[in-house]
């Protein structure tokens, strides 16, 4: 069974791997989603550029307090 420890680093990285499809997807085909949440939303195009930064930036935010920050935790009361 897998440790806490092992978890988190597994988390981590999961959460991290989804974080650069989102940017690489937002980067190399940001007309295609543009377009694509047009169809559901009236946005502009600067409103929907800051709204994908400021997601991108909050889900960051969450993968540090959520997962980085309770692994650190562990490796540092580990080495005690």
């Amino acid at each position: 069974m897998l440790d806490l420890k092992q978890f988190l680093l597994w988390c981590t990285a999961l959460n991290y791997a989804l974080l650069l499809v989102w940017f690489l997807t937002f980067a190399l085909a940001h007309d295609w989603m543009y377009r694509l949440h047009q169809n559901w939303y009236r946005l502009t195009v600067e409103r929907f550029d800051a709204l994908n930064w400021a997601g991108m930036a909050a889900y960051k935010i969450g993968i540090i307090l959520l997962n980085l920050v309770p692994l650190a935790a562990l490796c540092l009361v580990k080495m005690r």
